[in-house]
């Protein structure tokens, strides 16, 4: 089953993307960094992006769900968001990457935990504030840049996904998918 990366800047789309592929039959994983700040921020910790263990509280979150996947072998799995994004993550925070961090990262490139394609969903020229996400369009465009920089560096190829309305984003997916591997969506039954 072909695991490919969804990756961007925040608020770029890449959820809606997700919730379209995942309607069109493909099976998703949700991303952890959200999950990890919401969770924490329940618990009463406002800025949990500033303690320590969040890069390894989001790795390892992302790894039980990398774990958790079941698709049949033809199905394409998008997950929003990798390890090589936490690495990303981490240096925009100002982290060094912890050892679980490197181990991971480490551990999807030599094994191939996901295809060397990545689609990278382009900003769409603003950010919308959220609970979880409480960056500027300006700085969201340094942590693309960095995301970019990241994958690149590691030897990804990025499949550029410009902004633009959403059923063109994911036919482009689609079609990138499809001339790779012969996968087409899946079509809805109801």
């Amino acid at each position: 089953m072909p695991r490919y990366i969804l990756t961007g800047a925040p608020g770029a789309g890449k959820t809606a993307v997700l919730r379209l592929l995942e309607s069109n039959g493909h099976a998703v994983v949700e991303e952890a960094a959200t999950d990890v700040i919401t969770l924490d921020n329940a618990l009463g910790h406002e800025e949990p992006w500033r303690d320590h263990t969040f890069i390894d509280k989001i790795v390892t979150l992302q790894r039980r769900r990398q774990d958790a996947v079941r698709a049949a072998p033809s199905t394409a799995v998008f997950f929003d968001r990798s390890p090589v994004c936490t690495l990303a993550l981490s240096r925009y925070l100002g982290f060094a990457p912890s050892r679980l961090l490197t181990r991971e990262v480490d551990r999807v490139t030599a094994e191939g935990g996901y295809e060397t394609t990545v689609f990278f969903i382009r900003n769409q020229g603003f950010v919308q504030a959220t609970a979880a996400r409480r960056i500027s369009f300006e700085d969201s465009l340094v942590f693309e840049r960095l995301h970019e920089q990241t994958y690149r560096d590691l030897g990804f190829q990025l499949v550029e996904i410009p902004a633009g309305p959403l059923i063109d984003r994911v036919a482009l997916i689609e079609q990138t998918i499809e001339q790779l591997h012969g996968i087409e969506a899946v079509e809805s039954t109801s």
